[in-house]
């Protein structure tokens, strides 16, 4: 199977043909690519989706703190939160942020977690695809299915915009992770191939323009509270698009669009920690205390 990501529609028309998920499409032709069996991909992902699940209870803790001192423990207290009942909005998206913001302070807290697509985004596409486990019964195999679709979604990103902060700003990094994630819960849902595109578009252009503003340079604020706004938005387009509302603009447009967007942003906004949220005082300040100079003023 030749297939070079360069377009969603042609995963799912591919998908279509063929009666099936655009994860199956992306597992045939990964396993032609790699020169390996289909079972030794599903393998390998299966491996990276346990990562991504020890990486959610190791985050959950109360001791985890970031390196610097700025974050941590944020996952701990929605996590009691759920338990004592007092979610507004149900176990479904209150777990869902809980588990994107305790695999994202995993991250600063230097654990082992996966880049997917990066790892200021680590945490929206595990806990949109865990959550879908846990509160909705999916299969472990079904899970690691919709990974695939993920990650054929990214590869299509990457290859016509970015995934990168510094090229394109946050909504090249937690946009295309939430884009990738609202594929994966279409899919996981029982939504079409078609649907998944729909739920892509939709989640980019709910975050397009997102800028790369990291204090003090890290992947801590704003970056661990974005990772569960954007598996909410994850959701969000996710059930749209499962409610069979469609996309007005295709969503590989929509990706040229966020690159054209990417193109535009200035460089203080493109994860240099020059402007934005950065900038603030407080945010000066904070860079102060963690590296203990008024460089940063």
């Amino acid at each position: 199977m030749e297939l070079k990501y360069n377009s969603l529609a042609e995963l799912a028309n591919l998908a279509k043909k063929n009666g099936c998920n655009i994860s199956q499409i992306v597992l045939q032709e990964q396993a032609t690519a790699m020169e390996c069996t289909e079972k030794q991909v599903f393998e390998r992902m299966k491996e990276t989706y346990h990562v991504m699940k020890k990486a959610e209870l190791k985050g959950q803790k109360k001791d985890t703190v970031s390196t610097s001192g700025l974050t941590g423990g944020d996952a701990y207290k929605i996590k009691k939160h759920i338990t004592e009942g007092k979610s507004l909005s149900g176990d479904f998206l209150t777990g869902a942020l809980m588990r994107a913001t305790a695999i994202s302070e995993l991250n600063a807290a230097m654990g082992k977690i996966v880049a997917a697509p990066t790892a200021g985004s680590c945490g929206i596409l595990p806990a949109a695809v865990i959550t879908m486990q846990e509160e909705k019964g999916c299969s472990e195999k079904d899970c690691v299915m919709a990974l695939l679709t993920a990650s054929g979604v990214g590869m299509v990103i990457a290859n016509n915009a970015s995934v990168s902060g510094a090229e394109g700003g946050c909504q090249a990094e937690c946009g295309s992770a939430s884009a990738m994630a609202a594929a994966a819960i279409v899919e996981l849902a029982g939504g079409t191939p078609e649907q998944c595109l729909h739920a892509v578009a939709i989640a980019l252009k709910n975050i397009l323009g997102l800028v790369c503003d990291p204090v003090a340079g890290l992947v801590e604020i704003p970056c661990i509270k974005r990772n569960a706004s954007g598996v909410a938005n994850a959701i969000t387009a996710a059930e749209l698009a499962l409610c069979g509302i469609k996309s007005a603009l295709p969503a590989d447009e929509v990706i040229l669009a966020m690159k054209q967007v990417g193109d535009k942003i200035d460089v203080s906004l493109r994860e240099t920690a020059e402007g934005g949220l950065a900038s603030c005082p407080t945010a000066k300040c904070l860079c102060d205390k963690v590296y203990g100079c008024k460089e940063s003023k």
